[in-house]
């Protein structure tokens, strides 16, 4: 997995008014915390931040803070819902000989046989559940559904994991399946395509006229 270092102001300023400070000064304020310490509440760049989530929310962060180096994970990353700028984050200390959990994202490789052939891809996993040590969770699985032809179906006991890298999540979990297109939608929507057929000619006369008369009147 990737790893970066970033540095952290203890804050000792709490409340709306003087976050609201920090973020304008281009700060986020944060929170961190775990193996048992003190929480610490915490500023850091904005800028960095962001560049640093590009790679993944589970980048193995060095944080710099009073003069020590702690390993940590950002989770719980609050944004703003218009802006999409970073509001708050939780930093979660970590120790690189210790394993521990983690969402990571489920990347479809390749194009289904069964889609080529008109099936419809359906997948019902997005994110895996992972455990693994800090330095070895990795930034996506990927899954290859190059040979799933109409009805076939990816189970979670079907993906490969990389070497050090477990999951408790039920092996018989639906990942993705392609399936064939249902009839009745077929029929239905070859139904309404002709009623809007049947109906353009009359909608584009009624139309012209409407249109001299709007144009009279004004």
């Amino acid at each position: 997995m990737s790893e970066a270092n970033l540095v952290a102001d203890l804050r000792r300023e709490t409340g709306k008014g003087p976050a609201g400070r920090f973020r304008r000064e281009g700060k986020v304020p944060a929170v961190v915390y775990g193996l048992g310490t003190d929480a610490q509440s915490v500023t850091v760049p904005a800028r960095e931040l962001q560049h640093i989530l590009v790679g993944g929310a589970n980048t193995l962060i060095t944080l710099k803070v009073d003069g020590s180096d702690q390993l940590a994970l950002a989770r719980e990353i609050q944004r703003d819902p218009v802006k999409g700028s970073l509001v708050h984050v939780d930093f979660v200390r970590v120790r690189a000989d210790v394993a521990v959990a983690a969402d990571v994202p489920l990347h479809l490789v390749g194009e289904a046989e069964g889609v080529s052939m008109g099936g419809v891809l359906e997948q019902g996993l997005f994110t895996l559940t992972i455990e693994a040590l800090p330095r070895d969770i990795p930034t996506n699985i990927e899954a290859d559904i190059t040979a799933l032809n109409i009805g076939d179906q990816l189970r979670v006991s079907d993906l490969t994991l990389p070497s050090g890298v477990t999951t408790g999540t039920d092996p018989e979990e639906l990942v993705v399946q392609v399936v064939a297109p249902r009839v009745g939608e077929e029929e239905e929507a070859a139904a309404e395509g002709e009623e809007g057929a049947e109906g353009e000619a009359p909608a584009a006369e009624g139309e012209g006229a409407g249109g001299g008369e709007g144009d009279s009147e004004e």
